[in-house]
């Protein structure tokens, strides 16, 4: 099939994870992604445990479809070698900390000098504007800075991080998106543009109801453990020999429930009586209901509340996640050949395109795998590649 992507070309000048997952969808969906990496270490998750085979499973998980060029970007044949690849280049993100790029002779407006029609996209913790736009940031530093460690935990614990590195990934779906709506664009006006994702701006727009909710009423969010502000029954629940999760989205549903699990009494409760009860009862209700739940193993409740028409289902572990029959079925997990791991899976691109789907045409590189490629794509010489290697303008490979 067709790759909707395989015209365009991407420097790629982001290292961990939220401009890496960018420029991997880009991949992904057939972009040349060139990525642009420090010539001893590389990318950091190239470093980071796990390891399988020697390989960085942070590494493995957002580097496929890329190919790897090691450029110091301290000699200015470095420099030289990034605004050559960025002058042929659709697309150019970045990830380096405010200014940093400028001071180098590589931000936005020393490209676009050399290419007017560049999509350059600036990835940052805070922001490239504003009082913390020289300050780093990292996924767990803004999810506290966010609000959203201060919602997630029970109510009585403390402040929690959320399991996955969803910051990091929220940005770059958000540069994701914001490259192919500037990509439209420029097929239209032929004009190219500069681009942000910050870390905090895709947070506080997740934040959403919490904060509509805060500056209409004045009442401070809290933590609800696995609940929902706004919803009762939404949430865990204990089983005889584990925990299930429920969602009664509607009045609807909770009509459903109550006679499906063996209770049809609880209709008539008038602290129960609708979702608006049921949230000013929140501790009664749920009471009621883990009494109730405890009789029972997960399995049991998962098939009735099931039948009953009601959301509901099992808290699994990442193990039971890979080999889910749904999962598998979606070819959310997928074999990805690599030199150095025979076994390798990993998990796929969740874009669904009908006629231009992704696709895995690379694996993940080792570090300069390509420098030779590439330089002699931009004209150089066996010689003239070889003299950079000499001078440390270029890694190894």
């Amino acid at each position: 099939m067709t790759a909707a992507l395989d015209d365009i070309k991407v420097v790629d000048l982001t290292r961990t994870l939220a401009g890496p997952s960018c420029t991997q969808m880009l991949g992904d969906m057939g972009a040349d992604v060139i990525k642009i990496e420090e010539p001893n270490l590389g990318d950091e998750t190239r470093s980071w445990t796990p390891f399988w085979n020697d390989e960085g499973t942070q590494f493995l998980s957002f580097n496929r479809n890329k190919r790897s060029l090691s450029v110091n970007l301290r000699e200015k044949e470095g420099i030289d070698i990034v605004l050559d690849l960025a002058s042929k280049a659709d697309i150019m993100v970045e990830s380096f900390r405010t200014g940093a790029l400028d001071r180098m002779g590589i931000g936005y407006e020393a490209v676009k000098a050399v290419n007017p029609s560049i999509i350059y996209c600036s990835i940052s913790g805070y922001g490239r504007t504003g009082p913390l736009a020289d300050k780093p940031g990292y996924d767990l530093i803004i999810q506290a800075y966010s609000g959203l460690m201060n919602l997630t935990g029970e109510p009585d614990g403390v402040p929690l991080r959320v399991g996955f590195s969803l910051v990091d990934l929220f940005a770059g779906m958000m540069a994701y998106g914001s490259i192919m709506t500037a990509l439209h664009h420029r097929n239209k006006t032929g004009e190219g543009q500069y681009i942000e994702a910050s870390l905090l701006d895709g947070q506080v727009a997740a934040m959403s109801y919490h904060a509509t909710g805060y500056i209409a009423t004045g009442v401070e969010p809290r933590r609800l453990g696995s609940g929902h502000p706004s919803l009762v029954p939404y949430q865990s629940f204990p089983a005889s020999d584990g925990f299930f999760i429920l969602g009664c989205g509607n009045q609807g549903l909770w009509e459903r429930l109550c006679p499906g699990i063996g209770h049809p009494e609880l209709l008539e409760d008038p602290r129960f009586e609708s979702n608006t009860a049921r949230v000013e009862n929140r501790t009664q209700c749920v009471e009621v209901l883990s009494e109730i739940f405890r009789t029972r193993t997960v399995a049991e409740w998962v098939e009735t509340i099931t039948d009953a028409g009601v959301p509901v289902g099992p808290i699994n572990t990442v193990s039971d996640v890979i080999s889910d029959p749904q999962v598998n079925a979606r070819n959310m997990v997928v074999d990805m050949p690599h030199p150095n791991v025979p076994d390798l899976r990993v998990p796929f691109s969740p874009l669904k395109l009908a006629e231009t789907p992704p696709a895995i045409r690379r694996t993940p590189p080792m570090l300069g795998q390509h420098n030779e490629e590439i330089l002699t794509e931009l004209g150089y010489t066996k010689d003239g590649i070889s003299k950079a290697r000499e001078k440390g303008v270029i890694g190894k490979g």
